[in-house]
């Protein structure tokens, strides 16, 4: 990109570090970061494709603030406070109007940058043959000891998800024109996932094993069974819906098994024994945030989704898969 890149760094990457920070400014080859005293570091990196992860012509403020906050998802799983971030872009060579997308982009990551209180430490910025890629290392912290896992789940212990399912499958079924009219509720769930940090950071002590829902209920379910040892009998009557979502599957009834397959959800499935519940309970009237019982962890190694009937709703449904 040639003198390019570092006019778009200083113009509109340098002012979202923090001077005398981490990021040394972005004038050198590398940010040299002093690790919080009593702290263990967590880090993550996901990576968006436009095209697969996003709309090429999606806003871009609207993609940047997606990138940061499915990595500060990853995060909350961990339990972890966030710190700061690197991001890597690789931008189109035929890209139109580049300088001003790379300015949305930018006010894209101050604005979620001021609501999580983190800031940019580094990174990279290059041209590329194929698609627009965004990729984003996160870090975050956490007391020593204290990182949620994915692998404590016992034999009967109760799984809880936060918030709502199904939204953002749903709403992406809105943008591509499968559903009609167009749901802006669920549009905007797609688009802008709200990273559970505040109910990841309370939940040591409580549960037994935690991720977030990424990939869709089923298929992430079956992580945490996996790496636990288990299976899971969940009752998908108990799997929270919001309103939109409900009177959308009115209409659009074939797509109910996107609530647990769809994926994009990007709230917390958890684990917990059942002697917990009075704290769970207690912690989602704190948080003001539904925290829902949908099943429990059994000894079986086999993941059932049943209906009010006793079936089982999976027929081989794992959930998106890259590969």
């Amino acid at each position: 990109m040639g003198s390019g890149e570092f006019d778009l760094i200083s113009r509109y990457f340098a002012p979202l570090t923090v001077r005398g920070g981490a990021a040394l400014d972005l004038t050198d080859d590398a940010a040299v970061l002093t690790p919080p005293a009593g702290r263990d570091m967590v880090f993550t990196k996901d990576i968006l494709v436009a095209d697969i992860h996003f709309f090429a012509d999606d806003p871009a403020e609207a993609v940047a603030r997606k990138a940061l906050r499915v990595n500060l998802s990853d995060l909350a799983a961990m339990g972890a406070v966030p710190l700061g971030y690197l991001l890597a872009l690789a931008l189109p060579k035929n890209m139109e109007n580049r300088e001003k997308w790379v300015a949305g982009f930018s006010a894209g990551l101050k604005n979620d940058q001021n609501i999580f209180g983190w800031s940019l430490f580094g990174g990279d910025t290059v041209s590329t043959a194929g698609p627009l890629m965004v990729s984003v290392t996160a870090i975050g912290t956490v007391a020593p000891g204290e990182a949620l896992r994915r692998n404590g789940a016992t034999a009967g212990d109760d799984i809880y998800v936060s918030g709502t399912l199904g939204d953002a499958a749903l709403g992406l079924k809105c943008l591509t024109g499968d559903i009609t009219p167009k749901n802006q509720n669920l549009v905007d769930r797609y688009l802008l996932p709200c990273p559970r940090l505040e109910l990841g950071q309370k939940l040591a002590g409580i549960a037994t094993a935690v991720m977030d829902i990424s990939d869709g209920l089923a298929g992430d379910i079956g992580h945490i069974c996996g790496l636990s040892g288990l299976g899971a009998e969940i009752e998908a009557e108990l799997i929270p819906l919001s309103g939109a979502a409900g009177k959308v599957l009115e209409s659009f009834p074939l797509y109910k098994d996107l609530i647990w397959t769809g994926g994009d959800d990007y709230e917390l499935l958890f684990t917990a024994p059942a002697h917990m519940a009075d704290d769970i309970k207690e912690l989602a009237k704190k948080l003001d945030l539904p925290l829902t019982r949908i099943g429990r962890m059994t000894q079986e190694a086999f993941i059932v989704i049943q209906d009010k009937n006793g079936s089982n709703l999976l027929h081989g449904e794992q959930g998106f898969r890259h590969f």
